[in-house]
């Protein structure tokens, strides 16, 4: 079974930072693979989609 993420958020860059909004988790840097195109923040399963026409490695 697969888990939903809590979020998805689209992005234009690889590489974001998440840190779980208000009262979070502590921030962490993500980079999003060029061959999925997405990433997962391991604290709150938020998912960040690279957009179509952004550059990975950006």
């Amino acid at each position: 079974m697969t888990k939903e993420p809590k979020e998805v958020k689209e992005v234009t860059t690889s590489r974001v930072a998440c840190d779980g909004g208000e009262g979070g988790h502590p921030r962490v840097w993500l980079q999003i693979p060029g061959e999925h195109g997405w990433v997962e923040c391991p604290y709150c399963d938020c998912k960040f989609v690279l957009k179509d026409g952004a550059a990975a490695g950006h």
